[in-house]
């Protein structure tokens, strides 16, 4: 028996061309000698439609796409397939066999997530059946994703007759997922004996990205075959007598290659799949704008970004200079306006209203926002998406501009802390050195008055980065974070700062999730919030 894994990277709602994509699956898998073709979780519809699934008209163009979809497979082969599904009044989270022209058997998803960037009680009811094909004289238990986290569906699948467990998934990427998976599968393994083929879905879709990373393994947790990270492809595994053989295992990629993978795929796919046809970007001469630059350039090429370099009075020279020699490096179309003129046009309207006021965050907003205008311009002349680059340590603690440096269509280090920024663009510059060692090693400015550094205004970096990792990614309790070693005035600048900036993070735009918990959907926090984090009722 010879399974054919499909890592497709599918578009939510683009039935037209996620039907394409299978099929040419289905036929290279034929070509292969597979018999079965096993495709990744709702890959019919992308995941996830969100709130389509509340349209009955959509639904209904799921149900018609599945049915003509299998009339165009090749007739020799069993293709299993996911797609959302209503059923007699309920809608479902759905695996369905398709065989010679026919929907031949469907399996419900028993286990629905609903935390982090799960929302599937909002959409489907559960299912409550186990469902064992019969392939080649092998039985075969179908479930989906969320279903082998807890031991229950598996157990049912293997009391039903099953001998062999294939998993549809669209489980995202974050860091450390993969072992994650690899842990939990071999749970399910350790309880019910039976060997695994896990389909993972790939590529970008909104703030989520698919890392692909299917894998296989036998009937003693041992992997067997595990497919590239963060590509599309199509993976063999081949059994004999009911155990999979050992085939090629790509090693998971280390934490910043992971991660440059990750942000890269996420960025192109929401770029070409929303059918933008450029990208430019603030380039400041800083590092967060540097790297930016250095991944929009390895995820879309050259040709399809533009750096705007934007210096005021208070612009270092040596910006401008590292500005220059990375877009010269990098190739990209590269300009410079000066905000000056602009600047105290303001200024001069504003007279009136500031006067007898100091110089102070007013204006350095003002600079920001300045460039944020002058780029939406360009913007809005040319087509290309403004893409913005504060990073999440800057987005936590609210050390960005509404309307200014947060002004663009798609935040690409929203994710990515201060330190993490510092270890990819080390990364990026091992692969050929773009970014300029002055960018690196000098102390981050936002360059908005003289002599000014962000350790005035914010603790040192890695201080910010490990209190809001506890605070925002582990809920970590006030005596938690303390027993970390941090200082209490740290602990309460930090957490005070990330709590009184929920309004500027619900402004953001959208941005690639690589941690655990982003500043996306997975945290929702009211905007009207007295609760205090330090103080005891």
């Amino acid at each position: 028996m010879k399974i054919a894994i499909a890592q497709i990277n599918a578009t939510a709602g683009d039935l037209k061309g996620n039907t394409a994509k299978i099929i040419e699956q289905a036929q290279h898998a034929q070509s292969a000698g597979a018999t079965l073709l096993l495709c990744p979780e709702l890959v019919l519809s992308g995941y996830s439609p969100e709130d389509l699934l509340l349209r009955d008209d959509f639904n209904l163009a799921c149900d018609r796409a599945l049915y003509a979809l299998a009339r165009e497979l090749p007739g020799e082969l069993t293709v299993i397939v996911g797609h959302p599904r209503k059923y007699l009044g309920n809608r479902y989270n759905a695996a369905s066999v398709l065989q010679a022209g026919q929907v031949r058997q469907t399996y419900h998803k028993e286990l629905l997530p609903n935390d982090s960037v799960f929302d599937e009680v909002r959409y489907f009811s559960e299912g409550s059946q186990p469902l064992v094909i019969n392939h080649q004289g092998c039985k075969l238990g179908i479930v989906i994703c969320a279903d082998v986290w807890a031991p229950e569906p598996a157990r049912r699948a293997r009391d039903a007759g099953a001998e062999v467990l294939l998993v549809l998934n669209a489980s995202p990427y974050h860091i450390n997922k993969q072992h994650e998976r690899h842990a939990v599968v071999r749970d399910r393994i350790r309880e019910t004996g039976l060997p695994v083929v896990y389909a993972n879905l790939v590529g970008g879709q909104d703030e989520l990205v698919f890392d692909g990373a299917s894998f296989v393994m036998n009937d003693e947790g041992a992997l067997v075959q595990q497919l590239p990270s963060f590509e599309e492809m199509l993976g063999m595994v081949s059994f004999s007598h009911g155990a999979p053989e050992r085939a090629e295992i790509h090693p998971v990629p280390e934490l910043e290659d992971a991660v440059y993978k990750a942000l890269s795929l996420g960025f192109r796919d929401y770029v070409l799949k929303n059918n933008f046809p450029g990208v430019l970007l603030g380039l400041s001469g800083g590092i967060d704008s540097a790297l930016t630059l250095a991944i929009a350039v390895d995820a879309l090429g050259a040709d399809k970004v533009q750096a705007v370099m934007m210096p005021s009075e208070f612009t270092a020279s040596i910006s401008l200079e590292d500005a220059r020699a990375m877009a010269s490096a990098l190739n990209v179309r590269y300009s410079e306006i000066a905000i000056g003129p602009v600047f105290e046009s303001f200024c001069m309207a504003l007279a009136p209203e500031f006067a007898g006021k100091s110089f102070d965050t007013a204006e350095e907003n003002l600079q920001a926002r300045v460039r944020g205008t002058l780029l939406m311009a360009i913007s809005n002349k040319f087509g290309n998406m403004v893409v913005t680059t504060g990073n999440k340590s800057e987005t936590a603690v609210g050390y960005s501009t509404l309307y200014g440096d947060m002004a663009g269509g798609f935040a690409l280090l929203k994710d990515v802390s201060k330190t993490l920024v510092y270890q990819l663009a080390k990364y990026r510059n091992q692969i050929s050195p773009v970014i300029p060692e002055r960018i690196i090693v000098r102390p981050p400015s936002a360059e908005l008055r003289h002599g000014q550094t962000d350790q005035e205004s914010l603790p040192d970096y890695a201080v910010l980065d490990g209190i809001m990792e506890a605070y925002v990614e582990h809920d970590k309790s006030w005596e938690d974070i303390l027993a970390l070693g941090y200082r209490e005035q740290d602990v309460l600048r930090v957490t005070r700062l990330i709590d009184r900036n929920e309004y500027k993070r619900r402004q953001a735009p959208v941005g690639v999730r690589v941690t655990q918990r982003g500043f996306g959907k997975d945290r929702r926090y009211p905007l009207t919030n007295r609760y205090v984090f330090n103080e005891i009722a």
